[in-house]
């Protein structure tokens, strides 16, 4: 219920303060300088305030998003545009007797000492108070959208079985009846058993969706408001969560009695063995977390590295080369996407099988 209302109030508010696409004046860079790979690439793959989707004659324009934050003196809102695509922590923004700055895509209260808005210690960490931010950054936005994407197609899919007067699907219904079977076929019998899937493929089929989706999303350069979702360890961290919940919920007395009491086994190995086993419940969902989050990073970094070679060596002769090998991962990306969607449900369903599953000694 509070996840339902939390997503309902930020879209109403985007829809109500965040309606145009701003071109927003920024620094020009120094030519001078090095170029920066880690930067470049670091700018691209996390979060922020805003879609940043091109510079433009010495514009950035940008597609800006509500900032929420809980302050001192309740709650703020604004634009990310009245920061003027500043990430330096130069330009405060006022509200409710209040300054604040953006530095490094966080949100800081303005420092009150002399000219200088971000203060450090000593070991040059930022010792400013933080107000508590719980804007609308562009993975929530995308996620809304993989979110509303996600309805429309299996809404449009279950129009497609009604339209059919001989019950079977047409049009877009003819894409997903074979990807719902598979994973019926491959994944929730196999890995759940005949007497309990059909409990679970409502959780199974929204996983491998809503993953693949918003892996596909975040694959695709000029979709104006594409974002890495998956290569962000929260999100991963909260999907790996909510196998380890239904997991644990699910689990009947042999899952426990073969964790800390494993039959047919001596007593010194069981004594040996329980904490290997109880370590394993959270080691599981873990290297479910980690498994997307890295690989879906991974092939974002490596084509930005690619890219960077051209400017990194300076030089028009490696465009070529480069280019060809950011094609290639590309579509080896496309493969990723999907494999890791796979993975991610079929080892969730097996965790889940192996928690229910019956065992006769």
């Amino acid at each position: 219920m509070l996840l339902r209302f939390t997503g309902n109030f930020s879209l109403i508010f985007f829809l109500l303060f965040s309606a145009n696409i701003f071109a927003i004046p920024f620094e020009k860079s120094d030519n001078s300088k090095d170029f920066d790979v880690n930067e470049m690439i670091m700018h691209h793959i996390k979060d922020s305030h805003e879609f940043h989707i091109m510079d433009f004659d010495g514009h950035s324009i940008s597609f800006p998003l509500p900032i929420i934050l809980w302050t001192d003196n309740g709650l703020v809102t604004f634009l990310s545009s009245e920061f003027n695509h500043d990430d330096s922590g130069k330009v405060i923004v006022n509200r409710k007797n209040q300054e604040f700055v953006k530095y490094h895509e966080k949100i800081f209260y303005a420092a009150q000492t002399g000219e200088k808005n971000i203060i450090y210690d000593s070991n040059g960490i930022v010792i400013n108070k933080k107000p508590l931010d719980i804007s609308v950054t562009k993975l929530v936005f995308s996620m809304f959208i993989s979110m509303i994407l996600l309805a429309l197609i299996f809404i449009a899919t279950a129009k497609t079985y009604s339209i059919s007067n001989k019950g079977e699907p047409t049009g877009l219904g003819k894409f997903t009846e074979p990807l719902i079977l598979f994973i019926k076929d491959e994944v929730a019998v196999p890995m759940i058993g005949e007497k309990h899937y059909q409990k679970y493929m409502p959780f199974l089929l929204t996983l491998f969706f809503f993953i693949w989706i918003n892996n596909v999303m975040g694959l695709i350069p000029f979709f104006p408001f594409s974002a890495n979702l998956s290569g962000n360890i929260a999100f991963t961290f909260v999907l790996a969560a909510i196998t380890f919940v239904i997991t644990t919920l699910v689990a009947n007395k042999d899952y426990w009695k073969h964790i800390f009491w494993m039959p047919g086994i001596p007593v010194p190995m069981k004594l040996f063995l329980a904490p290997i086993e109880f370590l394993g419940i959270f080691i599981k969902p873990i290297s479910l977390m980690i498994r997307l989050f890295a690989n879906i990073s991974a092939g974002h970094i490596i084509v930005l590295s690619l890219i960077s070679l051209i400017f990194i060596f300076k030089s028009i002769w490696l465009a070529p080369a480069s280019l060809f090998f950011s094609v290639f991962i590309s579509l080896i990306e496309v493969l990723v996407v999907a494999i890791q969607a796979y993975i991610f449900t079929m080892l969730s369903a097996l965790y889940i099988g192996s928690a229910i599953e019956e065992h006769e000694h």
